[in-house]
């Protein structure tokens, strides 16, 4: 067992039984003319995460541990989609639309794709999610269920939403979560800094909270995957 520095207590891990999860690190989000910045964000807010996140991604590889990503998205004719999601953005920018980065948040379109300096690896699962959580719709249970995962060390965005909802799906599920600061983003800062705490409140309701830094300073070398 390992033991990061963490709030609201250390987070004690089996390393061999977590993985590493990378939320919605995608084009859509991040990059500029994207659909996030088609609802007036400002996507440097979230870009700051990449850096921290890929060198705990190089680190997590080189301790042979599981990574799994998530993409949020919808299939081609929109049957995953509810009414209420496709209200959401711009007129002319909204899910399905045709945008600089193909079709809106639609799978298989260069803008649902995760940015080049996250990529998976042959081998890592990607989970695509038609909901805000990574557990909703998809096959994540079951797949740490098969793998014997009982803790999530997490990064992603965006801290308030996907981030979150995954945390508390996965603390229904029976998952220790560690949430990473520096790795998580939000597009308003005041949301992320009180999505943090709302993690770690009450003696960690939801999970922990670290930094990638506390991580990488722990992690073993020459594990198994």
């Amino acid at each position: 067992m390992i033991a990061v520095g963490a709030r609201p207590f250390p987070y004690v891990f089996d390393p061999a039984a977590t993985a590493l999860l990378v939320i919605d690190m995608q084009r859509d989000f991040l990059e500029p003319g994207g659909f996030g910045e088609s609802l007036g964000n400002d996507v440097s807010q979230l870009r700051r995460t990449i850096a921290p996140t890929a060198a705990l991604l190089a680190g997590w590889r080189d301790a042979g541990l599981p990574v799994i990503h998530t993409r949020e998205g919808h299939l081609p004719d929109l049957s995953d989609c509810p009414p209420a999601k496709l209200a959401r953005g711009a007129p002319s920018m909204r899910i399905g639309d045709p945008g600089p980065k193909g079709r809106v948040l639609i799978r298989g379109e260069y803008g649902h794709d995760i940015i080049d300096e996250l990529a998976p690896l042959p081998g890592e699962p990607v989970i695509d999610k038609p909901g805000k959580g990574a557990f909703h719709a998809t096959e994540l249970h079951a797949l740490l269920t098969r793998d014997g995962i009982r803790g999530l060390v997490v990064t992603g965005v965006t801290t308030e939403v996907c981030v979150h909802t995954t945390v508390r799906e996965a603390n229904d599920r029976g998952y220790e979560c560690l949430v990473l600061a520096d790795c998580v983003g939000s597009y308003f800062p005041r949301f992320h800094e009180i999505g943090l705490e709302m993690i770690a409140a009450q003696g960690g309701i939801f999970g922990w909270v670290a930094s990638s830094s506390d991580v990488l300073a722990v992690l073993p070398t020459g594990v198994p995957t």
